[in-house]
């Protein structure tokens, strides 16, 4: 794929570069229509016929306005070809190095999450920083709600393929991303304000005023008309003027409270109406997308220009901010108070479509978010979603997606349909805790829908609960082993609900004393047994391996070996049947020079 990145970048470069040059001719010919216009103004003067210097200035405006017209579309054309450049250098540089442009989801970062912060899903060199391609806050809040909870088995499925669909249309996917990459640096959440002034009551206006605002516009260009030939008729016209500066005062707190809610949306609408135009036109197959892009046309008009309507509708209200062009418009139409009933008029036509649409926008970006992570690593596989009653968790060729492919170790696991705890026993540094958070982290993706680091996988429907990271606090007044306990009554407490729960408990009970600790370990984990849990323990301790012996059907044993060769440490970070034999902490110590008599 970073070929492919390459060249879409050196093809944004030569946009960028064409419509610099042609933004940069419009402009000179700009100034140049502009000093020849005065010119050819001034020359007509002298046959003294007013019809034609009108005539002039009429056609110098329309293409005036034309040149300008011009000018802001490759200038829009320069920056859409800027901002695809920067899509593609992103791609590259989360391939090599992980980097992202977007937010890595530190606001998500929760320690008291069942298992987010010890898989590494938020924050720096998170999984969320691998995946993440949404701009929008809306966007963002959904991933993370994603990647912090299992969906079911349709949903799943119905994800994998739409994702599937969208990792398959690069340019589109780029496109999508392009148009909505200026909303990725806005600290203010623009939607939100706008669905909030959706969710006020609608504001009653008399039927006799919505009559009179109607018809004023032609009453008083009627009347102004008139003035012309009968003087006194200008008395009329006054008082019609006075009339709408009074009517629109009387409404001002109304038109202000619409304006704050709505100030600066104008333009952001504008641009958001581009990503929905663009689903909206794109054929989809799969059965989510197609249900995706039905919710915005479902009343047989399309959003996009639904949207595009309001972004007018806003774009005259703030005409009013016009010091000249805003009196004469309020004076002789109540231009500012014409524009907010017809944004009332559309608030009630589309209040319950709009925040269903910008629902539909965040997940197109959570699904192109996902299928970013399978165009870029198309090894990648999407794992069978078993239905069985019991757990399966089987993977073949499965490793951390957070670790550089070059030096990533596969491994197989299975574990299907059945009920078991697996003890891992194994040296220090030996993989015990990257292999549990690599079966946590592929979980965790193939639950929202994503491609696994796996050659191939098969999972049911669980929720993973990890004991990994377990830290005292001093602000909690809390120690070590009283976190420990805090964190296995949420577990216990877990076990009791209707739902599948697959535990990763790495060295439990740390905080206590060896033999506190074995004693503890056990009756835990023979409490586990007894509510029938299923999950993993990676320990150092080779007591709690013998329990295999009491309960051959529930526990199996696997450990990560160590070669010592010449005193030295080789670790292959393989995981293996049995409980280990072999550990380290002797040689560890011997080469800070400190001796273990046996």
């Amino acid at each position: 794929m970073i070929s492919y990145y390459k060249s879409r970048i050196q093809f944004a470069e030569k946009e960028i570069a064409r419509n610099s040059k042609k933004a940069n001719l419009y402009s000179v010919l700009r100034l140049v229509v502009l000093v020849a216009g005065f010119i050819i103004i001034y020359q007509s003067l002298q046959f003294e016929k007013i019809w034609l210097t009108e005539l002039i200035f009429l056609a110098l405006i329309i293409l005036f306005a034309w040149l300008v017209s011009r000018q802001s579309k490759h200038e829009n054309d320069r920056q859409f070809h800027a901002d695809l450049k920067k899509i593609n250098q992103n791609e590259i540089d989360s391939i090599e190095s992980g980097q992202n442009i977007y937010s890595d989801g530190t606001p998500f970062i929760d320690s008291e999450h069942i298992y987010t912060s010890d898989l590494d899903i938020f924050g720096e060199n998170s999984l969320f920083q691998l995946a993440n391609r949404c701009s929008t806050k809306q966007g963002n809040l959904m991933l993370s709600s994603w990647v912090s909870a299992p969906a079911g088995r349709d949903q799943i499925c119905g994800r994998q393929k739409a994702v599937e669909e969208l990792a398959s249309k690069s340019e589109w996917r780029q496109n999508f991303q392009t148009i909505l990459l200026f909303s990725n640096n806005i600290t203010e959440d623009p939607i939100k304000k706008i669905l909030l002034y959706l969710k006020n009551d609608p504001v009653k206006i008399p039927n006799l005023l919505k009559l009179y605002i109607g018809w004023i516009p032609f009453l008083f260009l009627g009347t102004a008309a008139l003035s012309f030939f009968v003087p006194k008729v200008f008395i009329l016209l006054i008082i019609l003027a006075i009339a709408n500066l009074f009517i629109i005062q009387s409404h001002e707190s109304k038109i202000e409270r619409t304006e704050l809610l709505l100030t600066k949306a104008g333009k952001l609408l504008s641009k958001f109406s581009y990503s929905f135009k663009m689903i909206e036109n794109e054929s989809w197959q799969s059965g989510l997308t197609r249900e995706l892009t039905g919710e915005l046309t479902n009343n047989k008009t399309d959003f996009f220009k639904g949207i595009k309507a309001l972004s007018v509708l806003i774009s005259r209200l703030e005409l009013r901010s016009g010091i000249l062009i805003g009196f004469v418009l309020n004076v002789s139409s109540v231009w500012v108070l014409r524009q907010y009933l017809e944004i009332e008029k559309w608030k009630e036509l589309n209040s319950s479509n709009l925040e269903k649409a910008f629902n539909v926008l965040a997940t197109f970006e959570s699904l192109t978010s996902l299928a970013s992570l399978k165009a870029n690593h198309p090894e990648w596989t999407f794992p069978s979603i078993s239905n069985a009653d019991n757990y399966t968790l089987s993977a073949i060729g499965i490793g951390h997606p957070l670790i550089e492919s070059d030096i990533r170790v596969l491994n197989d696991f299975h574990l299907r349909d059945e009920f078991k705890i697996d003890i891992i026993t194994g040296s220090n540094m030996a993989g015990k805790s990257t292999f549990l958070r690599t079966i946590g982290i592929n979980a965790v993706l193939a639950l929202c829908g994503a491609p696994v680091c796996a050659r191939q996988m098969e999972i049911t429907p669980i929720l993973i609960f990890s004991y990994m990271r377990i830290r005292d606090s001093l602000n909690e007044n809390t120690s070590t082993f009283k976190a420990e306990l805090n964190r296995l009554q949420l577990l216990l407490n877990k076990l009791k609900e209707d739902q599948k729960i697959y535990f990763l408990i790495d060295e439990m009970l740390r905080g206590t004393n060896s033999v506190d600790k074995y004693r503890g370990s056990k009756a835990i984990i023979e409490q586990l047994i007894s509510k029938k849990a299923v999950g993993i323990v990676a320990t150092h301790d080779l007591q709690i391996a013998h329990l295999e012996k009491e309960y051959p059907d529930y526990i199996r044993n696997f450990h990560f070996d160590i070669e010592i060769i010449n005193e030295e440490m080789h670790f292959d970070y393989k995981i293996r049947e049995g409980e280990c034999k072999t550990f380290n902490a002797s040689i560890l110590l011997k080469k800070l020079g400190i001796s273990i008599n046996d």
